[in-house]
């Protein structure tokens, strides 16, 4: 899909994918922003689904660490008060700067089998350009040593890959800085984070459906 603004969207659609039900804390203000007038606690998270960059209010009496795993989804939340409002990467702090890559890597560390599926389903743009190229690092004779294992059986995990593609050195991490480059908006084509600067109403309405809160 591609919007308005020249974005294109190629992440997968089917079952919950869009929805998000947890964020990973990367900084927490207890007495909010510095500059801020307001003295209200906020904390900075990143979703474990779409990897959203979120600001959360915490209920009355609670505190957040940096790390940690909150629920955002519908329904009863046991921390998060409400969800204040998108996100972008220059929004957010130092320290969460610094936390957002740990917080990619255990996302993406704890859904292997999400990733590792992309390895094995990836799809071709168009007669020049493939998913696989969009990854950092990643050459013609690496993407066609992929697809050629792939086609004798699916890859089961990142060890695997590695065992059987020999120029791949860590596919980890070619995801995690694939993430780390569409979170900070320097792509324009997407194929695991919330695309940024929904323009569309639609797009806007999906967007607060999925979270419950006005953005």
């Amino acid at each position: 899909m591609q919007s308005s603004i020249g974005i294109v969207d190629l992440r997968k659609k089917e079952g919950n994918y869009n929805e998000d039900e947890y964020a990973i804390i990367l900084d927490y203000l207890p007495k909010g922003y510095a500059r801020s007038k307001h003295t209200m606690p906020v904390a900075q998270a990143v979703t474990t689904n779409t990897f959203t960059l979120l600001e959360l209010k915490p209920k009355e009496g609670v505190a957040f660490s940096i790390g940690e795993k909150v629920y955002i989804g519908k329904g009863e939340r046991d921390k998060v008060e409400s969800i204040l409002r998108r996100l972008s990467y220059r929004n957010l702090t130092g320290t969460a700067q610094t936390e957002l890559e740990k917080a990619v890597e255990m996302i993406v560390l704890e859904n292997e089998k999400r990733f590792v599926d992309f390895f094995n389903t990836a799809e071709s743009i168009n007669i020049r350009e493939h998913q696989l190229d969009l990854l950092p690092g990643m050459g013609k004779k690496m993407l066609w040593n992929i697809l050629e294992e792939r086609k004798k059986k699916p890859f089961e995990s990142f060890d695997d890959i590695k065992s059987r593609v020999p120029n791949i050195t860590d596919p980890k991490k070619l995801i995690i800085k694939r993430v780390l480059e569409e979170i900070r908006g320097e792509e324009k084509v997407y194929l695991f984070v919330r695309p940024p600067s929904f323009k569309k109403p639609q797009q806007r309405r999906q967007f607060r459906k999925s979270f419950g809160r006005r953005f």
